[in-house]
């Protein structure tokens, strides 16, 4: 996790993630680094959450399996990126949270 994060993350990033100890090596690498305790059931701790990738990697997997469902691992970043772009731009098409919250 370590170089995915060094290659990929601004040092002034913030990053909130669970108790895994994957992600110990990153406390001196970024600007801030909390964590929430699953274990403990915390979930939640003010700002401080994973509820939001949770979200987007559950879209990606019910895309996958429902309406992509042959995809190779060469075309992947491909609809890596379009799910990234349908999550990011969904209240700017109408689709906001709350609206969509029954």
């Amino acid at each position: 996790m370590h170089d995915i994060i060094d290659t990929n993350a601004s040092r002034k990033s913030n990053l909130n993630t669970d108790e895994s100890k994957i992600y110990v090596m990153v406390d001196n690498e970024l600007k801030k680094h909390e964590t929430v305790r699953h274990v403990d059931d915390e979930y939640v701790r003010g700002t401080v959450h994973t509820n939001t990738v949770e979200n987007v990697w559950n879209i990606f997997k019910r895309g996958m399996h429902g309406t992509y469902q042959h995809c190779g691992e060469a075309p992947l970043h491909r609809y890596l990126a379009e799910f990234d772009f349908r999550y990011n731009y969904r209240v700017k098409l109408g689709y906001s949270d709350t609206a969509r919250a029954p």
